[in-house]
Protein backbone atom coordinates (compact mmCIF):
# COMPACT_ATOMS: atom_id res chain seq x y z
CA UNK A 1 0.00 0.00 0.00
CA UNK A 2 1.38 3.40 -0.99
CA UNK A 3 1.98 5.97 1.74
CA UNK A 4 0.74 9.55 1.62
CA UNK A 5 1.94 12.18 4.09
CA UNK A 6 -0.47 15.02 4.85
CA UNK A 7 1.28 18.12 6.21
CA UNK A 8 -0.95 20.90 7.51
CA UNK A 9 -1.09 22.72 10.84
CA UNK A 10 -4.91 22.52 10.89
CA UNK A 11 -6.17 19.15 12.10
CA UNK A 12 -9.53 19.67 10.36
CA UNK A 13 -7.78 19.99 6.97
CA UNK A 14 -5.74 16.84 7.66
CA UNK A 15 -8.94 15.01 8.64
CA UNK A 16 -10.77 16.20 5.50
CA UNK A 17 -7.92 14.99 3.28
CA UNK A 18 -7.63 11.68 5.16
CA UNK A 19 -11.38 11.05 4.74
CA UNK A 20 -11.28 12.17 1.10
CA UNK A 21 -8.56 9.75 0.06
CA UNK A 22 -10.20 6.90 1.96
CA UNK A 23 -8.54 3.60 2.71
CA UNK A 24 -6.69 3.24 -0.58
CA UNK A 25 -3.43 4.53 0.96
CA UNK A 26 -1.53 4.40 4.23
CA UNK A 27 -1.91 7.93 5.59
CA UNK A 28 0.76 9.66 7.67
CA UNK A 29 0.34 13.11 9.21
CA UNK A 30 2.45 16.04 10.39
CA UNK A 31 1.51 19.52 11.51
CA UNK A 32 4.80 21.32 10.92
CA UNK A 33 7.78 21.23 8.58
CA UNK A 34 10.54 19.67 10.69
CA UNK A 35 8.36 16.70 11.65
CA UNK A 36 7.26 16.35 8.04
CA UNK A 37 10.86 16.19 6.84
CA UNK A 38 11.71 13.53 9.45
CA UNK A 39 8.73 11.43 8.34
CA UNK A 40 9.66 11.89 4.68
CA UNK A 41 13.22 10.71 5.33
CA UNK A 42 12.22 7.80 7.58
CA UNK A 43 9.00 6.57 5.90
CA UNK A 44 9.63 7.63 2.27
CA UNK A 45 5.98 8.25 1.30
CA UNK A 46 5.00 8.04 -2.35
CA UNK A 47 3.29 11.43 -2.16
CA UNK A 48 3.17 14.44 0.16
CA UNK A 49 0.21 16.82 0.42
CA UNK A 50 1.97 19.92 1.72
CA UNK A 51 0.72 23.24 3.08
CA UNK A 52 3.02 26.25 2.73
CA UNK A 53 2.21 28.35 5.79
CA UNK A 54 2.92 26.43 9.00
CA UNK A 55 4.31 27.25 12.43
CA UNK A 56 7.85 26.32 13.36
CA UNK A 57 11.22 26.67 11.71
CA UNK A 58 10.28 25.33 8.27
CA UNK A 59 7.46 26.29 5.96
CA UNK A 60 6.20 24.05 3.18
CA UNK A 61 8.44 25.59 0.52
CA UNK A 62 11.50 24.89 2.65
CA UNK A 63 10.36 21.28 3.09
CA UNK A 64 9.87 21.06 -0.69
CA UNK A 65 13.39 22.45 -1.24
CA UNK A 66 14.89 19.83 1.10
CA UNK A 67 13.01 17.00 -0.62
CA UNK A 68 14.07 18.16 -4.10
CA UNK A 69 17.70 18.62 -2.99
CA UNK A 70 18.01 15.02 -1.71
CA UNK A 71 18.65 12.53 -4.54
CA UNK A 72 17.18 9.68 -2.48
CA UNK A 73 13.82 11.52 -2.31
CA UNK A 74 13.50 12.52 -5.98
CA UNK A 75 10.69 10.04 -6.67
CA UNK A 76 8.35 11.55 -4.06
CA UNK A 77 5.42 13.43 -5.60
CA UNK A 78 4.43 16.70 -3.89
CA UNK A 79 1.06 18.45 -4.07
CA UNK A 80 1.00 21.91 -2.52
CA UNK A 81 -2.37 22.68 -0.90
CA UNK A 82 -2.31 26.24 0.36
CA UNK A 83 -4.23 29.47 0.86
CA UNK A 84 -1.49 31.30 -1.07
CA UNK A 85 -3.28 31.71 -4.37
CA UNK A 86 -1.51 34.51 -6.22
CA UNK A 87 -0.02 33.68 -9.62
CA UNK A 88 3.49 34.31 -8.24
CA UNK A 89 2.81 31.82 -5.39
CA UNK A 90 1.79 29.17 -7.91
CA UNK A 91 4.85 29.90 -10.06
CA UNK A 92 7.14 29.74 -7.02
CA UNK A 93 5.74 26.39 -5.87
CA UNK A 94 5.93 24.83 -9.31
CA UNK A 95 9.41 26.18 -10.08
CA UNK A 96 10.71 24.76 -6.80
CA UNK A 97 9.52 21.29 -7.75
CA UNK A 98 5.89 20.82 -6.77
CA UNK A 99 4.05 18.34 -8.98
CA UNK A 100 0.68 20.07 -8.45
CA UNK A 101 -0.61 23.19 -6.69
CA UNK A 102 -4.13 23.50 -5.24
CA UNK A 103 -5.55 26.60 -3.60
CA UNK A 104 -7.65 26.42 -0.41
CA UNK A 105 -10.55 25.98 -0.34
CA UNK A 106 -9.80 23.12 -2.71
CA UNK A 107 -12.01 20.56 -4.36
CA UNK A 108 -11.59 17.16 -2.67
CA UNK A 109 -12.38 15.51 -6.01
CA UNK A 110 -9.62 17.51 -7.70
CA UNK A 111 -7.19 16.45 -4.96
CA UNK A 112 -8.10 12.77 -5.38
CA UNK A 113 -7.73 13.06 -9.16
CA UNK A 114 -4.29 14.68 -8.75
CA UNK A 115 -3.20 11.93 -6.36
CA UNK A 116 -4.37 9.20 -8.72
CA UNK A 117 -2.66 10.84 -11.70
CA UNK A 118 0.64 11.29 -9.86
CA UNK A 119 0.68 7.77 -8.41
CA UNK A 120 -0.09 5.90 -11.66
Amino acid sequence: MKKILIVDDHSDIRKLIRITIGHAYEVLEAEEGMTALQIIRNQHPSLVVLDIMMPGDMDGLQVLDEVRADPSLQDIQVIMVTARGQAKDYETGMSRGANAYLIKPFSPIQLVNNIKDLLK
